[in-house]
């Protein structure tokens, strides 16, 4: 399919993870990509498999959010698609027995912050244009609630659906569209490297996906690019789940 055919799409945590199966998926149905991460050689390497454009960015600057979509603008025309992904899901964040103010700040920063930034700095070029289409990464545990708790990062995604609502409320009748995006637990390097560390937290996750597995990237890629495209053009301030059932589940399937 060539959905997005000749739409912009900026994609922040584009370098691995969620971010590059979508910048893939991006390139796949015709769009223009700008890859956007820290990960400068992870960055480039992603920027050249899908014929677009690397940008530095640390999502947590106010001046560089502005830079990236100043330069997609300037370097493809518009700003069509802003997939504001960038996360982090750190070890130190736990409960909130146990999780210190500083590790409760890097992750606001970083998971909530930069949603605001990256939307803040989106949605000009998109109201100037009269059209646009932003997809959040909240999550699933920003609708339900985990034992095995990391509380900021819960506390951010919970933040990231409100506002994402809010956006899609406030910009419906200029044209833009503003959903979240909530993923159940998804094969990537982050949430191996976490559960690698603590293999029954990672027991104790899968037995609640009705699905009985996690979700690859490509899958969740499959659904920022619908939210992205006219096939979601009545589809605003929603919590959109791509969950595997976790989130409906009161029992799982035998």
């Amino acid at each position: 399919m060539q959905r997005l055919q000749d739409r912009v799409a900026v994609v922040t945590g584009g370098a691995g993870g969620i971010g590059l199966a979508t910048a893939r998926r991006f390139a796949q149905e015709g769009a223009k990509v700008v890859v956007a991460d820290l990960d400068e050689t992870g960055g480039q390497a992603a920027a050249q498999e899908v014929g677009g454009l690397f940008v530095k960015v640390d999502v947590t600057s106010e001046a560089e959010v502005q830079a990236l979509f100043r330069t997609a603008k300037e370097t493809y025309g518009s700003v069509d698609i802003a997939f504001n992904n960038a996360g982090i899901s750190p070890p130190d964040d736990d409960s909130i027995l146990e999780t210190g103010l500083d590790a409760w700040k890097r992750v606001q920063e970083v998971n909530l912050t930069s949603v605001y930034l990256c939307c803040k700095y989106a949605l000009p070029y998109m109201r100037e244009q009269g059209k646009g289409s932003i997809i959040n990464t909240a999550s699933f545990v920003a609708v339900m609630g985990a034992a095995t708790s990391q509380i900021s990062y819960t506390a951010s995604k919970g933040g990231v659906l409100a506002m994402s609502r809010e956006l899609g409320v406030q910009f419906a009748r200029e044209g833009i569209r503003v959903n979240a995006l909530c993923p159940g637990p998804v094969d990537t390097p982050l949430l191996r490297e976490l559960f690698a560390k603590d293999p029954e937290r990672a027991a104790r996750r899968l037995v609640h996906v009705p699905v009985g597995r996690f979700a690859e990237a490509s899958e969740i890629a499959a659904a920022v690019a619908f939210l992205a495209s006219d096939d979601a053009s009545f589809i605003t301030a929603s919590e959109f789940l791509v969950d595997g059932g976790i989130s409906g589940a009161y029992v799982t399937p035998l």
